[in-house]
């Protein structure tokens, strides 16, 4: 027998709706297109780490814009998750300064700590991985990106084992920067 309830089609937080709004305030109205890289950022924190066809139509409902300009855009910057991911991120640097100094052999490494190979999600959900290009710390290789923040120097057993255990302890995710209200009123 088939469902007769139509899908729940995504819509954003509030706090989000105010953050776009906020953000076509600095483009002329017939500039908003300018505001689909911060809004695709905005979607992917909103709804899981990655951006279903689904939500991509939201955003192109959001700026006015045709869904193809919006796929044509998530698909090509690799920062944009197209399938559902792990909790964690983990963007493993892979070009050559890194493999000079051991990209592969962590890739390796935290293949067989998580379970989960390149392109793939750990079996508890924690971790996916996924090799990108240059991440400009080449001084600090290899390195690892989890959101905002970088993981470096990660040529050791033990710094590895040190950045997934942080990882694991995170009980709650970071805040989204829109979420962040009254730090400053707070204060005076």
């Amino acid at each position: 027998m088939e469902s007769t309830t139509a899908p729940v089609k995504p819509q954003f937080s509030p706090a989000a709706q105010a953050e776009i709004a906020r953000l076509f305030e600095h483009y002329p109205a017939e500039r908003r297109k300018s505001a689909l890289l911060p809004i695709l950022h905005i979607a992917q924190a909103e709804f899981g780490g990655w951006v279903s066809p689904e939500v991509q139509d939201l955003v192109a409902e959001t700026i006015g814009i045709l869904p193809i300009e919006v796929y044509e855009v998530s698909s090509f910057y690799t920062m944009f998750n197209l399938k559902p991911v792990g909790q964690h991120v983990l963007e493993i640097c892979r070009t050559g300064p890194c493999m000079l100094r051991g990209s592969d052999e962590l890739t390796a490494q935290l293949e067989r700590l998580t379970g989960a190979k390149v392109g793939e999600t750990s079996p508890d959900g924690l971790f996916t991985l996924k090799e990108v290009e240059c991440l400009a710390a080449c001084g600090t290789a290899p390195i690892v990106q989890v959101r905002e923040k970088y993981y470096e120097q990660l040529d050791t057993p033990e710094a590895v084992d040190a950045m997934l255990a942080e990882l694991r302890n995170l009980v709650h995710r970071p805040l989204l920067p829109w979420e962040q209200t009254g730090l400053a009123h707070s204060q005076q």
